[in-house]
């Protein structure tokens, strides 16, 4: 967690503080630490302290803000997809940028990731807390996840499983299918380029945003849309840390570390 936090809380500091970074792509950058920070900060410390004092119940209150913060996470979907839009223009219509990448379209972007995520936490936190749950029930997970906590329900839950799944295909196939349309332009874009350095900057940052979100929709595809009779409790945990806690753990490494403009505000802090 305190990598995380601390890798996250830097980025947001460094593209506040440093002139060179005051970007749009680094502008979407800030909002994903901040998404990552919150995504984190709701699971890992109840887990901790579970740990730590051996009690691991949590109440059904608690149980309802972990679903909406995490599943307010689900603003990185629409995030993501915002700045590989971004990168396509970037190299792909370097003159025009400023114009399609003006600061208004960013801040509405943004906001309306983090509108879009909230939305979705609040309906499936007011859905669950709704269910009938079975006495003597243990959530066989490290946190409350609405794959996890829709096998304990005891009344029929298959409408609103269609309508998440409805969801799931909004919020993770359509911003990946996009994501993997302008990398595809985008690296088509790179090969057809005479200089070698620019074919380098291009391909780094290109290959920055294709790793992330290969490993958060990955992993969030194969949690929630798997079908039932496939969800291995074992399995799913395994999966959720990956993308709940290790992902964003990654994101700051991943960008400082492919990326020149960082690295170099880094190295005049």
């Amino acid at each position: 967690m305190i990598p995380s936090l601390l890798g996250n809380g830097l980025m947001v500091l460094l593209i506040h503080q440093d002139p060179r970074l005051h970007t749009p792509m680094y502008f979407l950058l800030s909002h994903l630490s901040r998404m990552d920070t919150v995504l984190i900060s709701t699971i890992v410390p109840k887990m901790v302290s579970a740990y730590l004092t051996g009690r691991k119940s949590i109440s059904p209150v608690g149980c309802g803000l972990q679903i909406f913060f995490q599943t307010t996470g689900g603003a990185e979907c629409f995030l993501l997809a915002a700045m590989s839009c971004d990168r396509y223009v970037a190299v792909c219509h370097p003159l025009r940028y400023a114009t399609l990448m003006s600061w208004p379209l960013c801040l509405r972007m943004a906001l309306e990731s983090w509108l879009l995520g909230a939305a979705d936490g609040v309906m499936q936190a007011a859905v669950f807390l709704s269910f009938p749950f079975c006495n003597g029930h243990e959530i066989d997970h490290f946190f409350c996840e609405a794959p996890t906590l829709v096998r304990l329900a005891c009344s029929d839950t298959s409408a609103f499983e269609y309508v998440m799944y409805i969801c799931c295909v909004l919020m993770l196939l359509i911003p990946l299918s996009l994501i993997l349309t302008s990398s595809g332009l985008l690296l088509t874009a790179v090969l057809q380029m005479h200089s070698t350095e620019a074919r380098k900057k291009a391909s780094a940052t290109c290959i920055s945003h294709l790793s992330v979100g290969v490993l958060y929709y990955g992993a969030a595809i194969v949690i929630y849309m798997r079908p039932k009779s496939c969800r291995l409790a074992k399995h799913g945990k395994v999966v959720s840390a990956f993308y709940t806690i290790f992902t964003p753990m990654m994101n700051p490494v991943i960008y400082s570390m492919r990326n020149r403009e960082v690295k170099g505000a880094w190295g005049s802090v």
